[in-house]
C-alpha cells in the first residue's frame, strides 16, 4: 500500500451506492482545482473491501450500510484506476463529514436542555442575548453522542457544554431560530 499513490477527495458528494456479494461500490463526485484555477468535477467509483477504513463524523467505525446517497464524505483512494466510465478505484479510507450535503455545521455553548422523552430541545448562544441563541430541535433520530464518540441521551447534555452541531440549513425567523438538528456531539 505504501508504494501505491493515493489521492485524496475532501468534501465528496456520494452519488451512488451498489452491493455485488461482500464488494461495496460507492459513487462518488468531488471538485479538483486545475493550475490555471479552473475547477473540474471528477466522478469515480470506490471499490470497497474488508480492508476499506469506514468511519463517521464522530471517528467511529461503521459498516458499508451506514452510507446514504447525498452525504458528505472525505475519501483516499488508489491512483491506480480502470478505465471504465466512471473510473474504479480502490477505497483505503471513506469518512461521513456531514449526514446531508446541505446541513449545516455550527459550534456553541449550552444554554439550557429541555428533554420530553426521546426528543426536546438545547439552546446555546449568549445567556441575556435571545438574538443571539439558537434552538435546536432534537428527534427520535438525531445522533447525540460524547467527546469519545459513544452514543448518549438528550439528558446527559448540560448547560456550560460546547457542542458541534449538524444541523438542516432551514430556520424559523423567531427569536431565537428553531431548526431541526441532525448529529450532536460534546466538545467540552
Amino acid at each position: 500500500m505504501n508504494d501505491i499513490k493515493h489521492i485524496t477527495a475532501e468534501n465528496a458528494l456520494i452519488e451512488n451506492i451498489n452491493m455485488r456479494g461482500r464488494t461495496g461500490y460507492i459513487t462518488i463526485s468531488y471538485t479538483v482545482r486545475e493550475r490555471n484555477r479552473t475547477k473540474r468535477i471528477m466522478l469515480v467509483s470506490l471499490v470497497v473491501t474488508n480492508s476499506t477504513k469506514l468511519t463517521d463524523q464522530f471517528g467511529n467505525p461503521i459498516r458499508m450500510g451506514s452510507f446514504r446517497i447525498g452525504m458528505v464524505v472525505n475519501a483516499s483512494f488508489s491512483s491506480i484506476m480502470t478505465r471504465s466510465i466512471p473510473p474504479q478505484s480502490r477505497a483505503f479510507s471513506i469518512t461521513i463529514i456531514k449526514e446531508k450535503s446541505t446541513s449545516l455545521i455550527e459550534v456553541g455553548k449550552v444554554i439550557s436542555v429541555d428533554v420530553f422523552g426521546d426528543s426536546g430541545y438545547i439552546l446555546t448562544g449568549e445567556p441575556r442575548n435571545p438574538s443571539r441563541q439558537t434552538r435546536y430541535i432534537v428527534g427520535r433520530n438525531t445522533k447525540l453522542v460524547n467527546k469519545r464518540g459513544d452514543r448518549i441521551r438528550l439528558r446527559e447534555i448540560r448547560p456550560g457544554q460546547i457542542i458541534r452541531v449538524e444541523r438542516e440549513p432551514f430556520q424559523t425567523l423567531s427569536i431565537p431560530p428553531q431548526t431541526p438538528v441532525l448529529t450532536v456531539q460534546i466538545i467540552s
